[in-house]
C-alpha cells in the first residue's frame, strides 16, 4: 500500500544559522497569548456590526480572518514591534451594484460606537486595539463561482466616485492553495513552537509529542516555508521602515512562499530559496520592460501586485534588497564573517532591536553555561557578541585568542 510522504523537516536550533533566524521570526510574529485575544477581538467586532440597529444586521454572511491570520504568518506592523495588523474579511448580503463608498460607508456606521478608535480607509475600515488593529474589507460574494470568491470596494474619499471601483479578490481559496502546498514539518514545529511558546513565558514539555500540547497551546507554525515567509516580511519592513509610499504586498510574499515550499529545506536556505524567487521573476519582468505581475494562483483576476510596483525602480530596489539578504545568509552559511560581523548583518536586515534581544538572551544563555561548566553550544546556537561591552560573557579563552585567528560563525574554533 503506497503512503503519502510527509516531510518532517529539521529542528531549526540545531544549526547555528537557523536558531538565530528562527528566535528572531519568534520575537516579531504574533505571540500565542495574542492571537487567542486576536480571535476573541474580530468575534466581538462581528457582534458588534450585528447588534440591533446596525445597518449591516443579519447582512453579514461570513466573517473570516484573511492574509497573514489565514496562514498562521503574522508579524508585527511596519512601524513597529509591538502592534500586529489583523486582515478579516465580512462577506455581505447587499446589492453587487452598490457603489463602492457606500459599502465602506455601511461598514463604518455598523462599527460606529465600538469601544475602540475607528478609521476608514481605502479599502477597508479599521478598529485600533492596544497590541493590534483590525482591518475589516467588506466584500460581495460573486454569484456560481468558487467559494467566497469576491468583489471589494476600492474608494478613496478625497477622489471622485469615478475613481473608485471593485477588485476582484479570494482570500479564502488562496489560504487553501497555500495550506495545502505548506504542510506539516513534524521536527520543525515541535521544536519551533516550543521555543515559541518559552518565549511567551508558557510551558510546554520539551518532549512532548504535537498531540499532547495543551488545547489552549495550538500549533502556530507548522512548517519552514512559513517562518522563512515572516523573515521576508520582516525585512522588507525595514526596508521600507522610512518609505512613504506603498511596499511589496505580504500576500504577494505569501504567494512565493507557497510556491517555494519543498521538502527537507533548513530555515536559512528556505529563505534564500523565496527571495531568489522573487529576484528571478523581477529580473525577467524587468528585462521585458514590464512590471511584475503576480495573480492568486486560484483566481487570475484577482492580482496581488496591483498597487504595487508602480515603476522599474521601485521593484529594482526590493530586488536588490533581497539579493543582499540571500547573498549574506550565504556567506554567513559558507563562514565567511566572524561574529561581530553576523551581528552588524542580521541588525541590518530585521532591525536593531529586534536582533539585539535575541543575541543578548543567547549572550545570557552563554554566560551561564560558562558559569555552570556546562557545554558552550547548545541546541539554540552559539554565542554571538551584540556589542563590545557584551564581549565580557565570552570565556577567557575566547576573549584571548591570539590576533588573527578568526572564530567563523561555523564553529571553526570552539569557545
Amino acid at each position: 500500500m503506497n503512503r503519502r510522504f510527509v516531510p518532517a523537516g529539521f529542528n531549526p536550533f540545531f544549526d547555528h544559522l537557523d536558531g538565530l533566524l528562527a528566535e528572531i521570526a519568534i520575537n516579531v510574529q504574533l505571540p500565542p497569548g495574542l492571537h487567542a485575544t486576536a480571535v476573541k477581538r474580530y468575534e466581538l467586532v462581528r457582534k458588534h456590526m450585528e447588534r440591533d440597529g446596525s445597518p449591516l444586521k443579519d447582512r453579514i454572511l461570513h466573517f473570516y480572518p484573511q492574509g497573514s491570520m489565514a496562514i498562521d504568518a503574522t508579524i508585527s506592523a511596519r512601524w513597529t514591534d509591538g502592534d500586529y495588523d489583523i486582515d478579516v474579511i465580512a462577506q455581505l448580503d447587499l446589492p453587487p451594484a452598490m457603489p463602492p463608498s457606500v459599502v465602506l460607508d455601511l461598514v463604518e456606521a455598523a462599527l460606529e460606537g465600538y469601544s475602540a478608535k475607528i478609521v476608514r480607509q481605502t479599502r477597508c475600515v479599521t478598529v485600533y486595539f492596544e497590541n493590534m488593529h483590525l482591518d475589516v474589507t467588506p466584500s460581495i460574494r460573486h454569484p456560481y463561482t468558487p467559494d467566497r470568491q469576491s468583489n471589494i470596494f476600492h474608494a478613496k474619499r478625497e477622489e471622485p466616485a469615478s475613481a473608485h471601483c471593485t477588485v476582484p479578490m479570494n482570500a479564502y481559496g488562496f489560504a487553501s492553495w497555500y495550506e495545502g502546498r505548506t504542510p506539516y514539518e513534524q521536527h520543525f514545529a515541535e521544536a519551533y513552537n516550543e521555543c515559541l511558546y518559552r518565549t511567551a513565558g508558557r510551558v510546554v514539555k520539551a518532549d512532548a509529542e504535537v498531540d499532547e500540547v495543551p488545547e489552549q497551546c495550538h500549533l502556530t507554525i507548522k512548517n519552514t516555508a512559513t517562518v522563512a515567509l515572516q523573515l521576508l516580511k520582516r525585512a522588507r519592513n525595514v526596508a521600507y521602515a522610512e518609505a512613504t509610499g506603498r511596499i511589496p504586498p505580504s500576500v504577494m510574499l505569501s504567494r512565493y512562499a507557497g510556491v517555494a515550499a519543498a521538502p527537507n529545506y533548513t530555515l536559512g536556505n528556505m529563505v534564500i530559496r523565496q527571495a531568489r524567487m522573487i529576484v528571478h521573476d523581477i529580473r525577467a519582468a524587468a528585462a521585458c520592460q514590464r512590471l511584475l505581475h503576480v495573480e492568486n494562483p486560484v483566481y487570475r483576476d484577482d492580482v496581488f501586485t496591483d498597487r504595487w510596483p508602480k515603476d522599474q525602480a521601485d521593484q529594482k530596489l526590493f530586488a536588490d534588497r533581497l539579493d543582499e539578504l540571500a547573498n549574506g545568509l550565504k556567506a554567513i552559511k559558507a563562514g565567511r564573517y566572524d561574529l561581530e560581523e553576523i551581528g552588524d548583518l542580521l541588525r541590518g536586515w530585521f532591525g536593531k532591536g529586534v536582533v539585539s534581544r535575541v543575541i543578548e538572551r543567547k549572550n545570557e544563555e552563554m554566560g551561564a553555561a560558562v558559569r555552570d561548566g556546562r557545554q558552550s553550544y547548545d541546541r539554540s546556537g552559539p554565542f554571538v557578541p551584540a556589542a563590545p561591552a557584551l564581549v565580557t560573557a565570552v570565556p577567557a579563552a575566547a576573549a584571548t585568542r591570539p590576533a588573527g585567528s578568526s572564530h567563523t560563525f561555523m564553529g571553526a574554533q570552539k569557545w
